[in-house]
C-alpha cells in the first residue's frame, strides 16, 4: 500500500510536493525550504531480534545506546540494506515513510519533534514528499516517546 492511499484510508489530511530526487533527508529538508527538525528521517533498527522504525529530525544521529537502554535491549543494531528491502519493498531504498504501522514495526518516535506542528517525510521515492500536522501523524501512529537521537553539528 503506498502512503497515500493509508492516509486517506484513514481520512488524514496532507499535501503531496514533488521535488528533485533527494538522498538525504538533510538535502530534502534544504529543497523543501523546511527546518531540518521538521523532517521525520525513519531509521531502522533491530534490537534483540525485533525491528523498530526510529522516527527522527533530520538534523540528528541515533543514539543506539540510548535507544539500547530506553527499550531494555541486549544489543541494537542498524538494520543494513538488504533488510530495508525486504521490510520495505514498495519503497525506494531510503525512501520509507515513518509510518512502522504500515509495514508491522513498532514505531519510537525521539522527543525532540513532539513540539513540533508539522513533519514533512519521504513518499516512498526520492522525488515526492509528504506534509501531515504532528497531530494527525501521532494519532494514526501512536508511537512511543523516548530521547534516542543527539544533533548534528
Amino acid at each position: 500500500m503506498h502512503v497515500t492511499d493509508y492516509l486517506k484510508e484513514h481520512k488524514v489530511g496532507y499535501q503531496l510536493r514533488s521535488h528533485r530526487p533527494t538522498y538525504t533527508s538533510q538535502e530534502m529538508a534544504a529543497e523543501e525550504h523546511v527546518s531540518g527538525m521538521n523532517i521525520a528521517k525513519p531509521v531502522i533498527v533491530q534490537a534483540d531480534g525485533r525491528y523498530y522504525m526510529c522516527v527522527l529530525p533530520a538534523c540528528c544521529k541515533v543514539d543506539l545506546e540510548a535507544l539500547r537502554s530506553g527499550l531494555g535491549a541486549g544489543e541494537v543494531q542498524l538494520a543494513d540494506e538488504r533488510e530495508m528491502a525486504k521490510l520495505f519493498p514498495d519503497c525506494e531504498l531510503g525512501a520509507e515513510p515513518p509510518f512502522g504501522n504500515m509495514f508491522d514495526l513498532a514505531t519510537i518516535m525521539d522527543e525532540t519533534m513532539v513540539e513540533g506542528k508539522f513533519i514533512v517525510f519521504q513518499a516512498g521515492r526520492h522525488n515526492q514528499a509528504i506534509k501531515v500536522d504532528m497531530k494527525d501523524y501521532q494519532n494514526l501512529v501512536r508511537p512511543r516517546i523516548m530521547n534516542f537521537s543527539y544533533h548534528l553539528h
